[in-house]
């Protein structure tokens, strides 16, 4: 029987389950541990320090999206090719190291979420923010 979903929550999304929270920690582990440096023969893949930052799993568990970083976001777009070429491959050896009914399809994305806190540190700082942020004493509050 399919789970009833409250009118509140049609609009917006659904948070995550416990067993989505804790599958895509288990496969974030495991996935950073098999794209380390000399691990994958792949030429992009081979040399390259990439940070797995999160992994999103489908409702249903058929389906990750594993958050990837390039260390210092060098050769990205050539990292991301590697690891759309490797997905098959790694989650072949995903399914030797987790123990799970069914080993979700794996799809990377490049995770912005970096350059999204740098602009919004770089915003913060701009001086008519600032200004803002801090304002100055209220003489008359003192009276």
């Amino acid at each position: 029987m399919p789970r009833r979903r409250d009118k509140d929550h049609a609009s917006g999304p659904i948070a995550a389950s416990q067993r989505q929270l804790r599958v895509g920690e288990e496969l974030r582990h495991v996935l950073a541990q098999l794209l380390r440096p000399g691990e994958l023969r792949d030429p992009a893949l081979r040399d390259a320090s990439v940070t797995v930052t999160e992994v999103r799993v489908s409702p249903d568990l058929r389906n990750a999206t594993a958050f990837v970083m390039p260390f210092a976001g060098a050769n990205a777009g050539e990292v991301m090719a590697g690891l759309k070429r490797s997905a098959v491959f790694l989650k072949g050896r995903v399914a030797q190291m987790v123990e799970l009914r069914q080993v979700p399809n794996l799809v990377f994305a490049f995770d912005a979420a970096f350059d999204n806190a740098a602009r919004i540190a770089a915003l913060l700082a701009r001086p008519e923010v600032e200004r803002d942020l801090h304002p100055p004493p209220d003489d008359d509050a003192t009276g």
